[in-house]
């Protein structure tokens, strides 16, 4: 069975998803822009 985690654990454990995620989405994000840039940019 599973031992219960603390809940400093579980915080600790939800911060560092949560940089994780922006850090995840940030990279997203600036694909996304530099593609729609490249994409305008080209056609004239």
């Amino acid at each position: 069975m599973a031992q219960p985690t603390s809940d400093s654990h579980k915080k600790a454990l939800r911060s560092r998803n949560l940089r994780l995620g922006l850090i995840l989405g940030s990279v997203a994000l600036v694909f996304f822009v530099g593609f729609i840039t490249r994409l305008v940019l080209l056609k004239h």
